[in-house]
């Protein structure tokens, strides 16, 4: 009993140095480059150094943390080849999830994505990126729930969350909001009449957009990158 009691405390101690780290790393309040102290880690939290030991392998795992014997822990740098590949695969998973949505797209799934839609608008309407960018997540979340593939997202959101990291250095977003939200619209409009060609071909020009902002970060930022 006492061994559980213990594992429930380090897993939730685990949590709560994870969770903040990782909100701290992706807002890039912590910036690559920067290095990591179990000790200090553990100290900041309060806790001993097996859940931060703990936070940081899973940090590493999500490609967050380089951890490297009798050296310092940092916070990874950006990778154009590990974004590359996690740009492909998202894509890949994405597209296919949207051919079988459209297979079985029906009133209701049109009425709860119009819902989301409309909250997206008005958080471009009141100024709120933030608000936006989170209802555009759960955009995606949806179209794979919706569309028979809630699973699909898994691999969707590890993916993304290794370029969102990086989108955080781009200046635009209230411009690149909007056009996003556009795309939303058609990608909505195109799953309305069960069209895959249409739909995937929005998709495409969707995430192509992306790669203005990359190139443009990469430019003026190289410092944060491998």
């Amino acid at each position: 009993m006492l061994n559980l009691v213990e594992n429930l405390q380090r897993r939730t101690s685990t949590d709560v140095v994870f969770d903040q780290l990782h909100e701290e790393i992706s807002s890039l309040k912590i910036l690559p480059g920067a290095k990591l102290s179990e000790s200090d880690i553990a100290q900041r939290f309060g806790v001993s150094r097996q859940p931060v030991r703990d936070a940081f392998n899973r940090l590493e795992n999500l490609d967050l943390l380089l951890i490297r014997p009798q050296r310092a822990t940092e916070v990874r740098g950006f990778s154009m080849k590990r974004i590359a590949h996690a740009r492909f695969v998202r894509l890949a998973v994405e597209l296919e999830v949207i051919r079988h949505a459209c297979s079985i797209w029906d009133q209701g799934c049109i009425e709860t994505l119009a819902e989301n839609m409309r909250r997206q608008k008005q958080a471009l309407e009141s100024g709120q990126p933030d608000q936006f960018h989170t209802l555009d997540y759960e955009y995606h979340k949806l179209i794979c729930e919706l569309g028979g593939c809630p699973m699909a997202f898994n691999t969707i959101e590890e993916c993304k969350n290794k370029v969102d990291r990086l989108c955080v250095l781009s200046l635009d977003r209230k411009n690149e909001s909007a056009v996003l939200f556009d795309d939303h619209l058609q990608l909505a409009k195109a799953l309305e009449e069960r069209s895959p060609e249409d739909a995937t071909a929005v998709a495409r020009k969707h995430f192509a957009r992306l790669d203005a902002i990359i190139a443009d970060v990469h430019e003026k930022h190289s410092e944060y990158f491998e």
